[in-house]
């Protein structure tokens, strides 16, 4: 176990020495991004202005007010609570995200299936988790809200934040085909085979 800090964007080198058990703390930029985000992009076909290649998105619909375009609002947006979304519902987004769009890392709650832990090991990409409930925390890691676009789709749009010791996050699934959920998954089910063996219950 090893702890990473990583300025985006990161190349596949170094994505892929990360591990499952590592921690990872980001710094410069992180992209926010939703169902409908994808739906538009993957499915409606949208094109989107902002280089997501290298980077890290966060899977969120953050709790944003317009404010005045200035120094500290380049956006016209202030945050006012962004958090984490549980990820799984956008298990089929990982793949076109990482081969299309050239992301690497993404951030979430709750884990993902094992088509993304294939997309993960096939084009070289990681999944950091949050502790669902830290939204407050995490609002303290993001700087400003650099950009913005598909903003029609607020709060779902593509949100571009400037952040700052992102983390720490904990490397759930890597690219090498190992994935944290799996190893609970197993050590649940030989806890509950033991048991009920203990029990004498058939299963």
């Amino acid at each position: 176990m090893a702890h990473y800090e990583l300025t985006l964007p990161v190349t596949e080198d170094a994505v892929r020495a990360l591990r499952v058990n590592d921690t990872v703390t980001l710094q410069h930029r992180l992209f926010g991004i939703r169902d409908a985000t994808q739906i538009a992009m993957f499915d409606r076909g949208r094109a989107t202005r902002l280089d997501l290649r290298g980077h890290a998105v966060i899977h969120t619909a953050p709790n944003v007010k317009k404010v005045a375009v200035s120094d500290e609002h380049p956006a016209g947006y202030a945050s006012v609570c962004i958090g984490t979304t549980t990820s799984m519902r956008m298990e089929r987004f990982t793949e076109p995200l990482l081969r299309d769009c050239g992301v690497r890392i993404v951030v979430g709650k709750g884990g993902m299936a094992r088509g993304s832990l294939d997309a993960f090991r096939k084009y070289g990409g990681v999944y950091l988790a949050i502790v669902g409930g830290t939204a407050a925390l995490e609002t303290t890691w993001i700087e400003a809200i650099e950009d913005v676009d598909l903003d029609d789709l607020n709060p779902e749009s593509l949100w571009q934040f400037r952040i700052r010791d992102f983390g720490p996050l904990l490397v759930a699934m890597d690219s090498h085909g190992q994935s944290l959920y799996d190893s609970v998954n197993e050590a649940a089910r030989d806890r509950r085979a033991a048991a009920l063996a203990a029990l004498n219950v058939a299963r």
